[in-house]
């Protein structure tokens, strides 16, 4: 069932238009993330969404409604921001309980509602605890407890990681969506992570510059990007200048380093992109290119390897179980046809 449905919504702040005709549905109980650079209006559509900025034009629907006209305190959104916002006047008990009190419920449910907010964030017997004596985790917990605690509808959250290292915030994003899947809790999380994106959510809404460029599942989004830009966000370098070509009634894909067969049904000019999974060393069915091994970083069960291909430096992830040769010698490498996209200009 759908619940949040955006139709045509732009909006322009200064003098500048940030959101250009944008639309999109979210379902009842899924997790969506908005993913793009800084400055693509992620958090813009938020705060429309919510009701602190009005659109300029298009609607918003809520399970068939619209919202305009209804204030942010009517619409039971919650939204928890990276700043976290927590009181440090109050204890985590009181943090959690603000948005319960604020509605008037009873000691007793608010008792009751806490507790079960604590437990679901694991912080049981943190109740007395001062907010300011929390690691940066705890905080988030926190922090994400008393945007559950009333129950909203829709629950928003903007870039609530972004301020933790890499370790942290790779196993909250696990937490995160283990609590909202639990919840069963509709929400949209707005991230310029994409590992954190392809963590959390369902599926992703991919910005840029104020304008929806792609729409999928995580699977969808990085097996099948529309355009180079949604592949050079996803961490995909490799791209370079190719050509479909037609030769004998046989379609073929036009490479710096050679061709190879392709299913195009139409002849033209464009960007290819080669995964950066896509290579196996010394390989025997697929395009062969050879190249000076510029550097190798370990990494695991992998290598990250970047390669120079004529004019072209190349970076691959190779199994470390491959044969690879010391940095500055050549290294051939062989190039599946399914790992090789094409976009026409």
């Amino acid at each position: 069932m759908e619940a949040l449905v955006l139709q045509n919504v732009s909006k322009a702040l200064e003098n500048q238009q940030i959101l250009h005709n944008i639309s999109f549905k979210v379902e009842l109980g899924e997790i969506v993330a908005l993913l793009g650079p800084s400055g693509c209006g992620k958090s813009t559509t938020l705060a429309v969404i919510a009701g602190l900025l009005d659109a300029d034009q298009g609607e918003i629907f809520w399970k068939g409604q619209s919202l305009r006209g209804i204030p942010p305190h009517q619409r039971n959104f919650g939204l928890m921001f990276q700043d976290l916002a927590l009181f440090p006047h109050l204890n985590v008990f009181e943090n959690i309980a603000f948005g319960l009190r604020m509605r008037k419920l009873s000691s007793a449910q608010i008792q009751q509602r806490v507790q079960e907010m604590l437990v679901l964030v694991n912080l049981q017997g943190f109740e007395r605890r001062d907010v300011a004596n929390l690691s940066g985790g705890e905080m988030q917990r926190v922090a994400l407890a008393r945007a559950l605690a009333p129950q909203p509808q829709l629950l928003m959250l903007d870039e609530p990681l972004a301020s933790l290292d890499r370790t942290l915030r790779d196993r909250l994003a696990l937490e995160l969506r283990h609590i909202l899947r639990q919840m069963n809790q509709t929400a949209i999380y707005v991230t310029h992570d994409q590992e954190e994106a392809f963590t959390v959510a369902d599926r992703i809404i991919l910005m840029k510059e104020g304008k929806i460029e792609q729409t999928g599942t995580p699977h969808e989004i990085y097996q099948k990007p529309v355009s180079p830009f949604v592949a050079q966000f996803l961490g995909m370098k490799n791209l370079v200048e190719a050509e479909i070509l037609y030769e004998n009634g046989q379609s073929w894909l036009s490479l710096p380093w050679g061709k190879i067969s392709h299913p195009s049904q139409k002849a033209g000019k464009g960007l290819a992109l080669i995964r950066p999974t896509g290579a196996v060393v010394d390989g025997k069915e697929g395009l062969q290119l050879k190249g000076k091994l510029v550097q190798k970083v370990f990494r695991g069960d992998h290598c990250l390897l970047e390669v120079q291909c004529g004019a072209e430096l190349l970076s691959f992830s190779i199994p470390c179980s491959m044969s690879i040769p010391p940095e500055n010698e050549t290294l051939t490498l062989t190039i599946r046809p399914e790992s090789i996209l094409f976009f026409a200009r």
